[in-house]
């Protein structure tokens, strides 16, 4: 079939549900900005079909995968789909099976690859990536000088939306499969949550907590916030180190990067390799007791005052406004 000028191929990432993950609309989205959005499933469910057409592919396609190798199907389903569509850019999340799928797959068709994208667009001469670098100090673009540009793509930094296709063509992708080795998958398990917050990657609104909190018991006021902000819950190395909140919730360099709408940062000094992980936020907003916390070069909204005495008073704003 003839595919749209200016295709940008996107791979959704899948779940172990076969379901589409939550970077699919952001993916499609950034993709709508610079060309014609064509989706490619590999392994997903109809539900996972669904969900890309709805979120502005013009063309989807589907590859069965294998559900006991890891990376390497999805590779050759990517190639097999490149080939075929022949994109001017090919866009994966920035999720850990997506890296690992973007490195491999720029390998084989000896492609450009960009990384930790937090936006995308287009210019005369082509594709063009904008990084977040030097732990966030400032922004700077890359494009290749020849063939299709890689690009995977930091969840939550990408606001555009495609509009939904009335009448997508869904096409069914015949994929030769490379032999090349692959690990096996272990049984997975689906680990139940308990947290109505949303997931701390991805998120539109973020509130994270510092060693300035003092204590585990003190660090629920961060948690308390986040919910009357519908907010994920997120933390420095320092807080983390401290054993005040899991690994899970870091948001630095050797942590999650986060790119929300609003990032709250409390008793969080703001050293350069957390600011790495948040600064790309649309809204920054601070409170610390040290009026020269580095935390407050980056922040829109800075309170210089004890959170123990600002929160519950912005807890309480928050809640009565709810009324």
């Amino acid at each position: 079939m003839a595919y749209p000028e200016k295709s940008i191929l996107v791979l959704v990432d899948v779940d172990p549900s076969g379901d589409a993950a939550s970077s699919t609309a952001a993916l499609l989205g950034a993709a709508s900005t610079i060309g014609a959005p064509v989706a490619l499933v590999v392994g997903g469910s109809q539900a996972a079909t669904d969900a890309a057409a709805a979120a502005g592919a013009q063309v989807v396609l589907t590859a069965a995968g294998d559900a006991s190798s890891l990376t390497v199907p999805v590779v050759d389903a990517l190639q097999a789909a490149y080939r075929q569509v022949q994109p001017d850019a090919v866009l994966i999340s920035n999720s850990i099976a997506g890296r690992d799928v973007a490195g491999r797959f720029a390998v084989r068709e000896k492609l450009a690859l960009a990384v930790d994208v937090v936006g995308v667009s287009r210019d005369d001469e082509g594709v063009t990536a904008q990084h977040s670098v030097y732990g966030g100090s400032y922004l700077t673009d890359s494009a290749p000088t020849f063939g299709a540009p890689v690009i995977t793509v930091r969840q939550g930094a990408v606001d555009a939306r495609a509009e939904a296709v009335a009448s997508p063509v869904v096409e069914e992708l015949s994929v030769t499969a490379s032999g090349a080795a692959a690990a096996t998958a272990g049984e997975i398990a689906a680990e139940a949550k308990t947290s109505s917050r949303p997931e701390l990657r991805g998120a539109t609104r973020v509130v994270s907590g510092g060693r300035g909190l003092g204590s585990k018991e003190k660090f629920v006021l961060v948690e308390q916030l986040a919910d009357a902000l519908g907010a994920a819950v997120g933390a420095s190395r320092a807080a983390v180190d401290a054993g005040y909140i899991p690994y899970a919730h870091q948001v630095g360099q050797t942590g999650v990067s986060v790119s929300p709408q609003l990032y709250v940062a409390l008793g969080i000094s703001g050293a350069i390799q957390h600011r790495a992980g948040m600064q790309t936020a649309k809204t920054i907003v601070a409170i610390n007791k040290d009026g020269d916390a580095p935390i407050f070069d980056v922040a829109d909204f800075g309170i210089v005052g004890d959170v123990f005495t600002v929160v519950p008073q912005l807890i309480e704003a928050l809640e009565a406004r709810k009324k």
